[in-house]
């Protein structure tokens, strides 16, 4: 079985383009399940059968594991035993009438605007640091990218003049997003007075956008920590990451009435569904316009 399961990586690799993070994730989840079949003996994959599956699944409820991993967990068996009867593998597709779990749709934590520019006002910008910090910030909330984007991007994918960022998400798929003013402001004072200075002396070849006090790219964990701790400055209650500003990106835009496609292609989401979680939003501004102006309201 394990030389079917990296023929599958590989086909998500090439043919279907995904995301190395993806791939891997995939990759968990299917060793789990070998190890799972394993224990039952059946070590040839045309044994399994559905009730198998099903068996695996309640499993996995027993542990206490979120719905939505299990879900995912499923996802992987079934695209994994679709690749196999494509490829001729197996005859039969054991998951083909697997029922997956119900998810509760948990909506994204988000700031609002205040508390966003509370954050924003954190770092001190007398330092160097404190300065890039901000205008790691200001792109975060800006564009909504992901921290995994935000790191990989370099200089050459800002243009200032224009006022938009190219950046590459999942499966390497491209997007341009826009700047805005304030954000494009900041950065350009990064990089004009505040990127040089990070740099060691004569070194001219570090073409990343954000660099730490060694000259080398800013990390995703360092984001992390560096959102944590401006959080804390803020005296948050909630608890926030990096992609809470996502969330708040895309929650203020619907706010102040942007249609869902453009923020879906702003966020770099593949399907439409994805981004109506945060239409909760406007469903909760539309009541109340209803109840104030409808004469029934």
């Amino acid at each position: 079985m394990q030389s079917q399961i990296a023929d599958f990586l590989q086909f998500l690799k090439v043919e279907r383009n995904l995301a190395d993070n993806t791939i891997d994730a995939y990759g968990r989840d299917l060793k789990k399940f070998r190890n799972y079949l394993g224990f039952l003996k059946k070590n040839e994959i045309s044994l399994v059968n559905c009730q198998d599956i099903q068996n695996y699944s309640r499993i996995l409820s027993s542990r206490h594991i979120a719905s939505p991993s299990i879900a995912r967990n499923l996802v992987s068996i079934k695209m994994f035993f679709r690749f196999l009867l494509r490829e001729g593998t197996i005859k039969n597709d054991p998951s083909q009438d697997l029922e997956s779990p119900l998810i509760l749709s948990k909506l994204p934590g988000v700031l609002t605007i205040l508390e966003v520019e509370n954050l924003l006002n954190q770092p001190v910008l007398k330092n160097k640091s404190g300065y890039r910090d901000r205008a790691v910030i200001e792109l975060l909330y800006a564009t909504g990218m992901r921290v995994s984007e935000i790191v990989r991007l370099k200089i050459s994918d800002l243009n200032l003049k224009v006022g938009y960022v190219r950046c590459f998400g999942k499966g390497e798929k491209e997007r341009i997003v826009p700047l805005g003013k304030i954000a494009g402001e900041v950065l350009g004072k990064y990089l004009d007075k505040i990127r040089p200075a990070f740099l060691k002396k004569g070194r001219k070849d570090c073409f990343w956008l954000f660099i730490n006090s060694r000259g080398r790219p800013f990390s995703r964990q360092a984001i992390w920590k560096m959102i944590k701790k401006y959080g804390k400055a803020a005296r948050f209650k909630k608890n926030i990451t990096p992609h809470t500003l996502r969330h708040s990106f895309a929650t203020h835009l619907l706010q102040g009435g942007a249609d869902l496609r453009s923020v879906q292609e702003m966020l770099g989401h593949a399907n439409i569904s994805t981004t109506q979680i945060y239409t909760h939003v406007n469903r909760e501004r539309l009541k109340e316009v209803h109840k104030k102006y409808h004469p029934r309201g």
